[in-house]
């Protein structure tokens, strides 16, 4: 099977709220994953990984790292993230902040391993890039997937918040992938939260639970 690399428009939002404002998101963090699904009373999980948290106080770059992890149905390679503080403007207090996490060799086996009818696609992905950027105007954020395959009918142009339906060879859809699901606060204020992919198990699998890939947030700074 062929497979497929995909990349996202940024999504900006711009800061537009009067006076101070308290953040609903925090300065910058990143996260490359995490999971937790359960099958016939065995739990799977991955704890988040390779997470990073900007230190807006101090210029540098705070990093993040996780080893290869495996689980009955599931394996992720190696990840990193990198949350970066940089002054632009020194005698203004100006600064402004990256935050970028990334994984390689997601392999959704689980489904696969689905007997009968019911057997489903192997979900893999090379790799994955999701990136949250902040000043004093506002933020953005940011992703690419590379390597896809298994994604039968996902389309080449991905909006945000898209669904995917994740079928068995019968029809039945397993598992409801979800893209860029993106989170503005209420009342605004400029901050912005995204999760690259939420892959959330249908009834139908027999699994309960989730499994996430890439996550970010990011405030204006100062």
């Amino acid at each position: 099977m062929s497979k497929i690399s995909i990349a996202g428009a940024v999504l900006a939002l711009t800061f537009a709220t009067a006076g101070t404002a308290l953040a609903a998101n925090p300065p910058g963090t990143a996260s490359s994953g995490s999971a937790d699904f359960a099958k016939a009373g065995q739990t799977f999980k991955v704890a988040p990984l390779a997470v990073c948290d900007v230190n807006p106080d101090a210029a540098g770059t705070v990093t993040g790292a996780s080893p290869a992890v495996s689980r009955t149905g599931l394996k992720i390679g190696e990840t990193s993230s990198a949350c970066t503080t940089e002054v632009v403007n020194p005698d203004e207090f100006l600064t402004k902040t990256k935050s970028v996490a990334k994984g390689a060799g997601f392999d959704l086996s689980a489904l696969a391993g689905l007997s009968g009818g019911n057997k489903g696609p192997r979900l893999k992905i090379a790799e994955w890039t999701i990136t949250c950027d902040a000043n004093e105007k506002g933020t953005s954020a940011g992703w690419e997937l590379k390597g896809m395959s298994g994604w039968t009918g996902l389309p080449q142009n991905i909006t945000p918040g898209y669904v995917h339906d994740v079928k068995a060879a019968n029809g039945t859809v397993l598992a409801k992938a979800k893209f860029t699901d993106t989170v503005f606060p209420v009342p605004n204020d400029g901050s912005i939260s995204m999760t690259l992919l939420k892959i959330t198990f249908e009834p139908s699998s027999g699994y309960t639970g989730s499994i996430t890939v890439g996550t970010v947030a990011c405030s204006p700074t100062p």
